[in-house]
Order: structure tokens, then sequence, then C-alpha cells
């Protein structure tokens, strides 16, 4: 399983711990073997950049079956391209990739190229396992500047965006014509008209609603506290919503449920849980929902029907727009790879060659380099080119993009899973979750 197609972009659930507590004794393996900072002893390291003849790097990557050989066909044209690196494939799936990876850095193992997702981002970075991109050959010309900010953490590059995806509602044009209800125009929809729009639809059906139920995804609180002028974490990585903020996310959720937009707390919980196979969408019972912008094709496929891509509401009557282009996934090279030309050339490969990017075409979310993401364009499959266009579309209207999470973050959304279900099943008000809810994620987050 990948970020891509987990559901509403929720990976399963982290390891935070575990993760941490590796990390940490991997910290002091790499301290007592070489110096306080985890990196390569000077003499060691201008001798190992400096290597001429043939040389071995690692390439770590989560992912499908269909991924590790597309991998591999990139990885044999690397080769190709460049006879005196070789790359060594070190992949698994999404559930086991972080205890191995973590094993591998507690061993002073770890792979020169890691495959990172920005919830542990900062775990890694803060540790010294990673090495400051800005400080290699790694050329991100062609990446918009917002894009490659949010792999800035501990005041370096620690990773380089693979792709782009957005969180967005998708809607059933199908489904509002048999309600007879009017799409909303997403360029001036509130959330107030979000909620409206639900409780219509499923007032003019029979067994359709208006929409799933969106609390159980933290982008949504983002979202929301950005167009608030707010943010889910600040730059110091403590938490910047309101508890207000919250709050008011958490009583959208018993808006829809009383007007009978969306389904009541059990079947939310169990469809929450069935991915795109078995959302309100995917099984015609449903007109909108929210998913991020990669999971179109799935969502569609499952529904047997074309949806639309929509703006998040609230997007034109808050203080700014909330919307983000969120990294897929991102490359970083390990602090103390033996190799670190090498490595960074083949990050800079993965990025910006366009034969690459033809063979990987949006498996890593629609390139972060614009110029491949255009020249790939004409073979996506048609749901990924009304994605393409959608994230071009909106990308004028994005200001910025997130802090990178703090450490700690990948136990939010366990935590907002679990008080959106005692919401959603009456046994906590929204301003009673939304205290709970900040009291845990500052907990974690050590804020």
């Amino acid at each position: 399983m990948n970020t891509f197609t987990t559901r509403a972009g929720r990976p399963a659930a982290r390891r935070s711990a575990a993760v941490a507590a590796a990390l940490v004794a991997g910290a002091l393996t790499l301290t007592a073997c070489s110096g306080d900072s985890g990196a390569l002893p000077e003499d060691e390291e201008s001798s190992s950049t400096a290597e001429e003849g043939p040389v071995e790097i690692r390439f770590a990557w989560w992912g499908s079956d269909t991924r590790h050989q597309t991998t591999q066909e990139i990885i044999d044209l690397f080769e190709e391209k460049n006879p005196d690196i070789t790359v060594v494939p070190d992949f698994t799936d999404w559930s086991g990739y972080w205890d191995k990876l973590a094993t591998s850095v507690a061993a002073g193992d770890a792979p020169d190229v890691i495959t990172q997702e920005e919830r542990y981002l900062a775990d890694y970075a803060s540790r010294g396992v990673l090495a400051d991109l800005a400080e290699l050959d790694v050329d991100t010309s062609a990446i918009d500047e917002s894009i490659v900010k949010t792999g800035e953490t501990d005041g370096g590059l620690y990773g380089i965006p693979t792709g782009v995806n957005a969180y967005t509602v998708l809607a059933d044009p199908q489904a509002f014509e048999a309600a007879g209800v009017e799409i909303p125009d997403d360029t001036t929809w509130t959330w107030e008209d979000y909620v409206e729009t639900a409780n219509a639809v499923a007032a003019g059906s029979e067994g359709v609603y208006g929409t799933q139920d969106y609390g159980f995804n933290e982008a949504g609180i983002s979202i929301r506290a950005r167009q608030l002028g707010e943010a889910l974490y600040t730059a110091d990585g403590e938490l910047g919503v309101s508890e207000e903020t919250v709050a008011d996310f958490f009583q959208t959720s018993l808006d829809l449920q009383a007007g009978g937009g969306e389904p009541d707390a059990a079947r939310s919980v169990e469809i929450e849980a069935a991915g795109p196979e078995g959302s309100l969408l995917g099984t015609n019972t449903g007109a909108m929902g929210f998913w991020w912008s990669n999971q179109l094709g799935a969502v569609s496929t499952a529904a047997g029907r074309d949806l639309e891509l929509l703006r998040v509401p609230g997007e034109s009557d808050g203080e700014r727009t909330g919307m983000y282009l969120k990294p897929a996934m991102y490359y970083s090279v390990a602090e103390t790879s033996e190799h670190p030309e090498a490595a960074a050339k083949f990050v800079d490969f993965l990025l910006n060659d366009p034969e690459a990017g033809a063979l990987m075409l949006s498996d890593r979310g629609l390139p972060a380099n614009v110029d491949v993401r255009e020249a790939i364009l004409p073979d996506l499959p048609p749901t990924d080119q009304q994605v393409a266009s959608f994230i071009e579309e909106i990308s004028e209207d994005i200001v910025d993009g997130p802090a990178v999470p703090p450490q700690g973050a990948g136990d939010v959304t366990d935590i907002l899973i679990r008080v959106n279900t005692e919401v959603l099943f009456g046994n906590l008000s929204p301003a009673d979750a939304a205290a709970q809810f900040m009291t845990e994620v500052e907990a974690a987050i050590g804020g």
C-alpha cells in the first residue's frame, strides 16, 4: 500500500513511538561510530566523495508489486546512463517499510537514498539521519519553490517532493442530477453551502446521501485553519490551530448528520474503513466525498461513473485560501552515505530525467518537476489528465504549503480518528472534542 491509494490519503496506523525509539538508538550508534553529528569524519568523507570508479548505492522505497517492477526499470535506465553507479533495490510494502527503515538506521546501515513521508521527515532530519540536499548537486529549478520548501525543516532541505496532489471534494454529477440539485460553484461556495448542498441532495434522493463524513483526516483541519490565517502546525513545530476552529470542524459533521446529509455514526465509521470500493461514491450511494486528488481514478473506477473535482469549501470567504499541494512522498539522502554524490545524482535523475518520468508517470504523484509533468501528460490515463488540469487550475490561488509536520505528528491521525468517532456517536460535544484533540496532539508533538 502507498500513501496515494490509502483512503483519504491516510496511511495505515503509525508506528511513531517505535520509529522514535529506533531512531534514538540509531543516533547513539551513529554517534559512537562517527562523531556527534552522525556524519563521516572529515578525512573519510573527503576520500569517499572524491572516490573514482564503480560505486554502489542502496535505494529504499515502499509500494505495490507494480511500483517495484516500474522502479526496477527506472534503475536499469539510470545504470545504463551511469555505468559506474550500481543501485541496489531495497523495497517492501507500506506496513513494513518504517520498521525496516528504523532498524537499518539503528544499525548504522541507512539506505543511501531514502523514500520519505511528510509525517516522518522531521523525525529523521532532527536526529541527523538525513543529509542537507541544498549542499548536494540536485537541480530543483523546474520545481515550484513553494513545493521545494515543503522539504525544509530543522534548518535544511532534507527531502525533495517526488510529486504532488491536493485534498479535494469529489462529486458525482449523476447523483446531483437525480436529486434535482445543482453542483455548487466551487470558486465561491462556503462551508455553510457545503452542508446545505449535501442535505438537499439527501432530501431529494432515495438511498443516496449528500456526502461522506470528512472528520477522519487532519487535512480538513489544516485547510480550514489556513483559510482563517492559522495553521495546523507552525514552522516551529507547535500546534497552530485554535480550539474554536477545531470545534467548528467537528460541528460540520453533526450539522450534516442532523440534516440527513451524511450517514449515522455507525455507518460513517464502517464506510471510512472501506476504501474507494466501499465508499459512498464508490457504491453510488453518495454525491460527494473528500479525497486526495490522486484517488480520483480509484473512486471513479469503483463508481463506474465520471466524477468531478471540486475545490474545498471556504476558499473565497476566509482570510486567504487554504488548499495546498501535498508532496506525495520525498526523496532523501542519508547523512552517512559513503557516496553522497552518486546518491544525489540518482535523486536528480528520478526528479528530472524525462525518460524516467515517462516510466514513472503519476505513480509517485503528478511529477513535482513541471517540465516532466507536461511531457508525460499525453501518456496519462484520462483521470490523471483530469487531475493535472485541476492541479494547474488551483495552483494560481495557492498561497504556500504547510510547514513540515513536527516530530510525533504520525500519531495525530489516530488521535483524530478516535476523537471524531466519539463526536459522531454523541459521546463528545464539538467543544469537548476540540479540547481533547488539542491536549493529545500537543502531548504527541511535545508542544
